[in-house]
């Protein structure tokens, strides 16, 4: 499991890398703040890194030992800095670049969980808006749905669609964005998240929102009004079921670290996989860490055990 002792890693200088150049920058920046602050409460020498096209220059600059990858989204949480790294040859936090790249496209993540047999609702996947437009009348599972632009995270511009109207919106909305459009199947039921830590499931977590769904706002400007329930309350059989989901995405995936995945539970107990994150927020309203702190580990103690996790993966 461990990459590093902690001995060993309080002699090396450690880059938190945050911020970068995707739309979740403002995301990323809270997540490097507070993993820099938690590791360098327990002793280690950090350098914070702003991610930019000079990052290879600013590793050397440091002279990064390790890196502790807090980054999201395109060019962090995609395989692009990971393969980087592989390259400078500084063992780094999370997944390698297969996984990651994998992770972050919900199209290709799909093909993997149906290879796999891991339930996920069904889909169709277009190329542009103008394809995803002229199907409008002909999706194999007609109205409500789901559209989401493949290579984005935080739920940035992802929209559920009830009218003909608000489908083409919103696809109008994730043309704008990275990747592929993911038109998927609407699973109506509660929304629920597995964490997995160094290869083993850590539990479920409700999440109760005031909005219709866990979209950007709830997630990062719920004003509180987003609830997070620790255990998930859910019967015993159906929580195992959760679990066990999340950590198969994980395995498929061959992901390294922690990750989390949004899951679908609907009223009769089916068990959808949504997506995996392979770099899960660290921010004081991210779930991984809540979940964590439900099964005794503090935030400190979670970056800790990541840090001693940060291997190369190629």
């Amino acid at each position: 499991m461990s990459g590093f002792s902690k001995d060993e890693l309080k002699r090396k200088r450690v880059g938190v890398l945050f911020g970068g150049m995707s739309s979740e920058r403002e995301v990323s920046l809270r997540t490097g703040a507070a993993v820099s602050k938690a590791l360098r409460g327990l002793g280690y020498d950090v350098a914070e890194i702003d991610v930019g096209k000079d990052l290879p220059a600013r590793l050397a600059a440091e002279k990064v030992e390790v890196a502790f990858i807090a980054l999201h989204g395109r060019y962090g949480e995609d395989g692009c800095v990971q393969g980087l790294l592989e390259c400078m040859f500084i063992p780094y936090t999370g997944s390698g670049v297969m996984a990651s790249s994998l992770g972050m496209d919900k199209v290709f993540a799909k093909q993997v969980f149906i290879a796999h047999g891991i339930p996920t609702p069904p889909y169709r996947a277009f190329h542009s808006g103008d394809e995803a437009r002229a199907a409008v009348d002909s999706l194999p599972f007609g109205l409500p749905v789901v559209v989401k632009p493949s290579r984005e995270g935080s739920s940035v511009g992802v929209h559920i669609c009830k009218t003909r109207d608000e489908y083409l919106a919103a696809v109008e909305d994730a043309s704008k964005l990275a990747g592929s459009i993911l038109v998927e199947q609407y699973i109506k039921g509660r929304e629920v998240q597995g964490g997995v830590l160094d290869n083993e499931a850590l539990g479920v977590i409700e999440v109760v929102a005031a909005r219709e769904f866990y979209d950007y706002e709830a997630k990062y400007k719920s004003g509180g009004t987003t609830q997070y329930l620790f255990p998930a309350p859910l019967p015993p059989d159906q929580y195992e079921r959760v679990n066990q989901v999340c950590l198969a995405a994980h395995r498929a995936l061959e992901c390294s670290g922690g990750s989390r995945s949004d899951v679908i539970l609907t009223p009769s107990g089916e068990v959808f996989l949504l997506e995996i994150n392979t770099l899960p927020g660290m921010t004081e309203s991210s779930l991984l860490p809540k979940i964590a702190a439900g099964r005794g580990i503090d935030f400190p103690g979670l970056c800790e055990r990541l840090l001693q996790g940060a291997t190369l993966k190629a």
